[in-house]
């Protein structure tokens, strides 16, 4: 999976389920796709992750989030919020995959601008469906360079 340039596209899943987070790779490598990944087990995690407030290096763009609802100390729908808060993450492209078929959290989620809302409903099956999905749709859609949008943006 890669964007439409020559750039590698991260993944982030944000995912607290140490069996869905198997699940999630073995589909990835079912698929073949060998794009970087890093782990989150929840909001606050992958908030430092991507702000850089981690001790780590921040992620690089372009990456795509794969967003878990039901999470502890901060949910995926607040993960959402800050995200679409922040002047330098609010255009990441989120996916939902959850067990939540709850419908406000299906409106909260489309309200925050997610790419897609996926239910877990099978272990194996919906991970193969949702990575294959995401991986088509990267191959699919045009993204801006990081670096042309924050010149015209500071013009």
């Amino acid at each position: 999976m890669s964007s439409n340039g020559a750039k590698t596209v991260s993944i982030l899943l944000v995912e607290d389920d140490k069996i869905d987070q198997k699940a999630f790779l073995r589909a990835l490598d079912k698929l073949k796709i060998g794009n970087p990944i890093r782990i989150a087990s929840d909001g606050v995690e992958a908030w430092e992750l991507m702000s850089g407030q981690s001790g780590d290096e921040r992620m690089q763009r372009p990456y795509m989030i794969i967003l878990d609802i039901n999470m502890p100390r901060m949910n995926g729908i607040e993960l959402l919020q800050k995200i679409r808060a922040d002047k330098d993450l609010r255009d990441s492209i989120v996916f939902v995959l959850t067990t939540s078929n709850d419908e406000q959290d299906k409106f909260e989620a489309f309200n925050l601008n997610v790419a897609g809302y996926m239910l877990k409903t099978d272990m194996g099956n919906s991970f193969f469906k949702a990575v294959e999905l995401v991986d088509n749709y990267w191959r699919v859609v045009e993204f801006p360079q990081s670096s042309a949008v924050a010149k015209r943006q500071a013009v």
